[in-house]
């Protein structure tokens, strides 16, 4: 176990360390642009539940605005405190880039669970919750990925947002990430890195259905989640 979680330490160093270097042409303008628009504000930290269940600060790029009225820490994609740049920021996911900077720092890994806030956490059943980090929280995951139009669903749900996100993500969700947990390996992190990457210029496909076969998902799951998808 020792081995093994030294290797994987290595790699995620090597990895993040030439991703940071590979998207500082995207981090210098952005910082630039926040700078001078919204409340000036560039970077954002949040506590977030990591491994074994600890806290930990997760950076970001600002993409809301701070002086607002406080509505939790679960946003909708029609959020009226997301900023103008925050929009394009959430939708290409540019606002997550800073977490390289976690996982340089060890509270992250590339590939995990989703580290949620406290308040997101505590509306995921009770029998998930001892589970869900026993491994290390990633930057990107199986959950992450089902889940990309989290927002979305949140924003077109009829139901209120914290009982939309315990009745019908936090299940099926909090399923997936102890999925990962049981089936992690050095094949299924390069099956999901891959399938992140190709969501950038492809972000409809659905291989994962086609590449993991044994995902604890409905079929009536599969096609409340994926009904607009196609196969890549």
């Amino acid at each position: 176990m020792g081995k093994c979680y030294f290797i994987e330490r290595i790699s995620d160093l090597i990895i993040s360390i030439i991703s940071l270097i590979l998207i500082t042409p995207i981090l210098i303008p952005v910082t630039i642009i926040l700078r001078f628009t919204g409340e000036g504000k560039i970077f954002y930290k949040q506590l977030r539940i990591g491994y074994k269940n600890r806290s930990f600060y997760l950076w970001k790029f600002v993409t809301m605005r701070e002086k607002s009225p406080n509505t939790g820490t679960i946003t909708a994609k029609n959020d009226p405190r997301i900023l103008p740049f925050g929009k394009f920021l959430r939708k290409t996911k540019i606002n997550e880039l800073l977490q390289i900077l976690n996982v340089i720092k060890g509270d992250l890994a590339i590939v995990g669970p989703r580290p949620l806030t406290r308040e997101a956490f505590e509306l995921y059943p009770e029998e998930i919750k001892p589970l869900i980090y026993k491994i290390k929280p990633g930057v990107t995951g199986i959950g992450s990925i089902l889940f990309r139009n989290e927002e979305e669903i949140l924003a077109n749900s009829p139901k209120s947002i914290h009982k939309c996100v315990k009745e019908d993500i936090a299940p099926i969700k909090g399923a997936l990430e102890i999925w990962y947990a049981n089936n992690k390996s050095t094949i299924t992190n390069i099956k999901i890195i891959l399938l992140t990457a190709i969501l950038i210029f492809r972000p409809n496909n659905k291989l994962y259905l086609k590449w993991f076969k044994n995902l604890p998902i409905h079929a009536a799951d599969q096609i409340a989640l994926n009904e607009h998808y196609e196969f890549f």
